[in-house]
Parts: C-alpha cells; sequence; structure tokens
C-alpha cells in the first residue's frame, strides 16, 4: 500500500534518520496523544508512559530536542508538545503501522458497500459508498467525478423559447443532464428534430469526449444533406460541450457534520468554517484530484502539502478508482482534521477505492 511519500512532499532533515529508539519512542507517543485527544503531552505523563526508564527532565531534554529537528511545538500557553505538519509527515511515513483491515472489518464494509452495487446509478453508488466511508473515519467523505466519462445514450432538444432550447442529455447509466443552448435565429422545429436524429445516430455509447470528436468530422461530411440551421443547431451544441470544462468534474461531499463534533476552541471552528468554503466552491479541488490521479494507490496530504485546504489545517487521505477499462475515473477519500486516525483510515480509504472501481467493472 503507497502510504509511503512517492515523489518526495517531505525532505526529512538528515537528523531524523538518527533518531535513536529513546528519541523515536517519546515522538511517537506525543503524535499518539495527540491523535486520539488532540491535547499537548507533557514531559511527566510521557515518562510514565514509556518503557525505558527516564526521568521528566531527561524527557524534555528529548523533547527539546525533537523541536530543534522541527518535529514538536508548544502551544502558546502550555508546557506540553503538539507534533508538526512535519512530524506527522514523518510519523505517518516512518513509524505508523498501517493495519490491513481485519477479517470483520471488510466483513463490514463490504456489508455496508453491498448497498452501493445495487445502486441504480453511478452517482447513487458513489454517494452510498461516500455515506458508510464517512460514518466508518468520522470524518468527511468526498469524491471527486469526470462527468465527462458516462457514456451518452440519448439526445433530445426542448424548445423554451423562439432564441433558446433545453438540450437533455441521457447517458447509458440513467444520468440526465440539461444544458441551454442559444438557437439561431427563425429555427423551425423541423431542424431541431433533425438534429437530434442526426446526433442521436451518431453518439450512443460514446463519452461526450468522444462523440464531440466523432460530431465534427460527420459534420464536416454531411454539411451537404443538412439544412444550415440544423448544421448550424449541432455546431452550437458542440461549442458548448466544448466549453464545459469546469463543469466536467463533480464533488460530492457526505458527513460533514462530523467535522463538527470534535472541535476544541473557536480557532477550530474557523478552520472547519474555511474548508466548508473550500468544499463548496471547489476550488483547486480539480489539483487535488490531479495529484492524485497520477499515482497509484493511497495518497496523503497533510495541512498545507494540500493546497486546496491548507488554510484550514486538515489531512486529506484519497485513492484513486477506475471503471471497467482500467482508466482512472475519478478519486474518492476523506478528509479531517490533521489528527485523523491515519492508521484506521488509510486501509479504509483503499479498500472503498478497489470496491467502486470493481463496481464501475461491472
Amino acid at each position: 500500500m503507497a502510504h509511503h511519500d512517492p515523489i518526495g512532499l517531505i525532505s526529512p532533515k538528515p537528523g531524523l534518520a538518527q533518531l535513536n529508539e529513546r528519541s523515536r519512542e517519546i515522538f511517537r507517543h506525543i503524535v499518539e496523544s495527540y491523535l486520539a485527544t488532540g491535547e499537548p503531552a507533557g514531559s511527566r505523563n510521557i515518562s510514565r508512559l514509556i518503557t525505558m526508564p527516564l526521568s521528566p527532565a531527561s524527557v524534555r531534554n528529548v523533547m527539546s530536542d525533537l523541536e530543534q529537528l522541527g518535529l514538536i511545538y508548544a502551544p502558546h500557553t502550555s508546557a506540553g508538545r503538539l507534533p508538526t505538519e512535519l512530524g506527522l509527515r514523518f510519523f505517518v511515513d516512518a513509524l505508523m503501522q498501517v493495519g490491513d483491515l481485519s477479517e470483520p472489518e471488510r466483513q463490514s464494509i463490504q456489508n455496508q458497500l453491498a448497498s452501493v452495487g445495487k445502486a441504480q446509478t453511478v452517482e447513487a453508488a458513489l454517494s452510498e459508498a461516500l455515506t458508510q466511508l464517512s460514518g466508518l473515519s468520522r470524518a468527511a467523505a468526498v469524491v471527486l467525478t469526470a462527468k465527462s466519462n458516462v457514456r451518452l445514450k440519448h439526445i433530445e432538444f426542448v424548445r423554451l423559447e423562439p432564441s433558446r432550447a433545453l438540450v437533455v442529455l441521457v447517458a447509458e447509466d440513467g444520468q440526465v443532464e440539461n444544458r441551454i443552448l442559444e438557437l439561431p435565429a427563425g429555427v423551425p422545429s423541423a431542424a431541431l428534430t433533425e438534429a437530434s436524429n442526426f446526433l442521436n445516430a451518431r453518439i450512443r455509447g460514446r463519452t461526450l469526449a468522444e462523440a464531440r470528436l466523432e460530431l465534427e468530422s460527420a459534420l464536416a461530411q454531411s454539411r451537404a444533406e443538412l439544412d444550415q440551421l440544423t448544421q448550424k443547431i449541432i455546431a452550437a451544441g458542440l461549442a458548448n460541450w466544448s466549453g464545459g470544462d469546469g463543469d466536467d468534474r463533480q464533488l460530492i461531499v457526505r458527513g460533514h457534520a462530523n467535522l463538527l463534533e470534535d472541535l476544541h476552541a473557536l480557532e477550530d471552528l474557523e478552520r472547519v468554517r474555511s474548508l466548508f468554503d473550500d468544499l463548496e466552491s471547489k476550488r483547486g479541488v480539480i489539483d487535488l484530484l490531479g495529484r492524485a490521479e497520477r499515482a497509484e494507490g493511497v495518497r496523503i496530504f497533510i495541512g498545507s502539502e494540500n493546497k486546496l485546504f491548507s488554510l484550514s489545517g486538515s489531512s486529506t487521505i484519497i485513492a484513486p478508482y477506475s471503471d471497467g477499462a482500467g482508466h482512472i475515473v475519478g478519486v474518492l477519500g476523506v478528509i479531517g482534521p490533521t489528527r485523523l486516525n491515519y492508521a484506521r483510515v488509510i486501509p479504509m480509504v483503499d479498500y472503498a477505492a478497489r470496491i467502486v472501481s470493481r463496481m464501475l467493472g461491472g
């Protein structure tokens, strides 16, 4: 499972490799305490927890070394320490044991996702998978899917007013999408009918991108037979579909409320607000998708490594999923506070992505 750092997101300082057993153990306790409670860990507590006999003063010395390395820091008034983003990244890459899911957990996820396979449309299936994933991880689950991958079944035009029509695109998986089309002046209904017949004869089973290519060449060859207004309608439709880049991606989020469960302070609330704004406005989601699409397996972005949600100090654990032909068609995963239970959530996201891929593969 690729939960390590495949593209060198972190360049560990030389000192990290030389952390001795004692420093590692103290560091691990600080991180695990943070992941479990969100609270800073103090030297007295740690000296009681660690297996080797060390006085609080010796623990403080080690903590001061860890601070020098940039792995932990002291929040404003507390005597305890919290891990920095670099510290969390080091922990996830070098010290954490990612458990594989236990058989009962697998069964439970599989049972919960069984309803996914029965969903009527891909969108309903993804939505169901996310609801389950957000419940299991206690975080918000997200999926980003490319709309342009759906295969078309049928197109029809519905005239709204003399110069505008509604184009209804029906996909093979039952999704329906409507777009408004500006019509050339004076289009008779016969031209709309002719345009939809021409399109329907050529689009079935193709994605929008494939249909566009096919139609451009078909239009060039059929100019002579087609009425000029019909040609204009088809050309306007093509322009409209090729201009929809920003809309070609669809973001589905489930479990927002989980992010509100565990707030410690007002600044946490501000962070979650800023995260909600990011999710709502979809800013940069495509950048995030692109980074995950180029990688095998699970990717983890902690805090500011993740441009999209850096302001909210959150972590994203995402994995790509693919269609029957093995092409990556989207990513799914969870977004939560940096104190996610990484060891548990990483295999969950991995497993959910594989189940969705298997489902899309039919």
